[in-house]
């Protein structure tokens, strides 16, 4: 039973990582598929995280779940507030009976830093160099500790994004993150600021795994 993590928030908010090591039968036993997905690996991603809402909280309403226009998962009233997230062969989940939340996993990849610059504010770009004690000959596609960095600001931003849950936001300008300084590189907190219509402070809590990034976000409701 590959449970690859999990974490009790507190009575109301719980979340966990599901490393996929099963068939596709060993989910449905547990869990209907409930919409037509044709590719194989992303039914099985599918098939996790709802298999992870049950493993949270038994009684979850797998059945009343609903998708908005913006394609984030939710049930009508809240009854259960919660955000799936899936990467490779790992799954994610955080679910809530009192609290707005936000998840997100991803694996390093060399892509996150080629597209950088369409998520990153400027002022967030010279903090990380900064950070991350970059020097400016520096061959940044190679450099392990800050393709970590720019994995964790994406993945926090991702987190953002699910939490809000409405759609049209624009990652540079209305999700604005303090990188987290280098000592807290394996585990911690990223300051955030929320601008899309009325600031909000936000913090996001993160860990590096060997193979993942996770972070995560809770504010009330």
């Amino acid at each position: 039973m590959p449970l690859f993590y999990q974490h009790n928030i507190n009575e109301q908010t719980k979340l966990a990582v599901w490393h996929i090591q099963e068939t596709e039968d060993f989910f449905l036993r547990q869990v209907p598929l409930q919409r037509e997905i044709t590719h194989p690996h992303k039914r099985l991603q599918h098939l996790a995280g709802r298999y992870l809402l049950r493993l949270l909280f038994p009684d979850f309403p797998l059945s009343m779940i609903k998708i908005a226009k913006t394609m984030k998962p939710f049930i009508s009233g809240d009854p259960y507030h919660f955000s799936i997230s899936h990467c490779g062969n790992f799954a994610a989940a955080i679910v809530s009976t009192a609290e707005r939340t936000g998840i997100d996993i991803e694996i390093p990849s060399s892509k996150v830093i080629r597209v950088r610059h369409k998520f990153l504010h400027a002022v967030e770009w010279d903090a990380i160099l900064r950070t991350a004690n970059i020097p400016p000959a520096t061959d940044i596609t190679t450099n392990e500790k800050l393709l970590r960095q720019i994995t964790l600001m994406w993945s926090a931003k991702e987190t953002v994004f699910k939490w809000y849950g409405s759609g049209e936001v624009d990652f540079s300008s209305h999700i604005r993150l303090h990188p987290p300084p280098e000592r807290m590189i394996k585990e911690g907190i990223i300051d955030g600021l929320f601008v899309k219509s009325h600031p909000l402070q936000l913090q996001l809590h993160y860990i590096h795994f060997p193979d993942i990034c996770l972070v995560w976000v809770v504010t009330p409701k």
